[in-house]
């Protein structure tokens, strides 16, 4: 009688289910497929001097990234997301150094800004910190303010200042794209937390008014503009990109060419294996294929928020949310760009452009969903 009135006593700690295995099974279907459109896209352009004449230079490279972030996607999904509280501060101070480090030890890879930090065996973009940074420390700081969100103390200055030293720090890169990215997911996360709609609508005009200013102060962001609304006025430079992938997906048809059979993957299309690989995808696997792949892509997206919307605390549901948000956004960015519906930018398509690190950090981030899935109550039964 008294073990068990002592047991009765014992708070109750939340319950560890199974994790979301609609979610699990996207995720890995998306990533093995990224692979297999990987090594289509690249196997020509890895036949170089400097890949070692290897086709499967880019595959192996991200075949083991992918294998070391599905085993970290795993492990995270074991964890107590209420961890990721804790982290969120010294995430977000991470972030802002390395981004401050960037305009003097940065390099450029393939472009005309400075993005990138080389650690001797990988680089990385300190942006792709920064996304990460900006959805926790949101959550962590929403899920604590919860009324006061409605004011503009609490609601709207402090997630302001944050945004504002991102977006002023990746100005200096330039990285619009990145700033995009993390206004449009500060954005939600701030509108979804409870903030005024009054405030959010003025937030949102002023930081419409602040990329405009971008866009026609900053010479190559109104140059993208200008190549955007028509290509031909610059084919063989500043449009080359954008005709190469109309033509691509022009020539992929209904049925598409013929899984490794692209054409515009033999030295005309750039960024073939990056930015551009949804262009490659169009060409060989058709207007069928490619909509099959982004049919996987709305239902890995509306999991997610099936999974945010169930979540255990305000805190899970948040970082579910912004985590899904950044991955729509930068899905759609990147098929928008490559079907030339939005101006070009440096936005990679979630588990298929080549790049180890962010792959990993995709793939971690997909873990940090499965572990709220897992926490997620059981339903009553009877």
């Amino acid at each position: 009688m008294d073990e068990a009135v002592r047991v009765n006593k014992e708070p109750e700690r939340p319950a560890r289910g199974p994790m979301d295995m609609p979610f699990l099974c996207l995720v890995l279907m998306l990533t093995a497929i990224g692979l297999i459109m990987l090594f289509s896209a690249s196997f020509v352009y890895a036949q170089r001097p400097q890949f070692n004449n290897s086709p499967t230079y880019f595959l192996t490279r991200q075949g083991v990234m992918a294998i070391a972030g599905v085993v970290i996607m795993i492990t995270i999904s074991f964890m107590d997301y209420q961890y990721f509280r804790a982290l969120s501060l010294p995430v977000m101070i991470v972030a802002v150094i390395f981004l401050l480090l960037v305009p003097f030890i940065g390099t450029d890879l393939n472009t005309d800004a400075k993005r990138w930090i080389d650690l001797g065996m990988f680089s990385f973009q300190p942006s792709e910190i920064a996304k990460l940074g900006v959805i926790m420390t949101f959550s962590a700081m929403i899920s604590v303010y919860r009324e006061r969100m409605k004011t503009f103390k609490y609601g709207i200055l402090p997630f302001a200042l944050i945004l504002l030293t991102i977006s002023g720090l990746l100005f200096l890169q330039p990285h619009l794209s990145a700033t995009v990215l993390i206004l449009g997911v500060g954005g939600v996360l701030m509108l979804v937390g409870g903030a005024h709609w009054g405030w959010f609508t003025g937030a949102a005009a002023a930081g419409g008014v602040g990329i405009y200013v971008l866009i026609t102060q900053m010479g190559y962001a109104a140059r993208r503009i200008e190549i955007w609304r028509d290509p031909f006025v610059d084919p063989r430079h500043g449009g080359y990109q954008a005709i190469q992938s109309l033509y691509a997906l022009g020539s992929g048809g209904l049925f598409g060419v013929g899984l490794g059979r692209s054409r515009q993957k033999y030295a005309y299309l750039p960024e073939r294996h990056n930015d551009f690989i949804f262009a490659v995808i169009g060409e060989e696997l058709g207007f069928v294929g490619a909509c099959l792949i982004m049919s996987l892509f709305v239902l890995l997206i509306l999991r997610g928020y099936w999974i945010a919307m169930r979540a255990r605390d305000r805190f899970g549901s948040l970082l579910v949310t912004g985590v899904i948000t950044l991955l729509a956004l930068q899905v759609f960015f990147n098929i928008g760009v490559v079907s030339t519906f939005l101006p070009t930018t440096g936005i990679s398509l979630p588990f298929f452009s080549y790049g180890g690190t962010a792959l990993i950090l995709q793939l971690a981030q997909m873990g940090v969903v499965l572990a709220v899935s897992r926490r997620i109550p059981a339903p009553k039964s009877g």
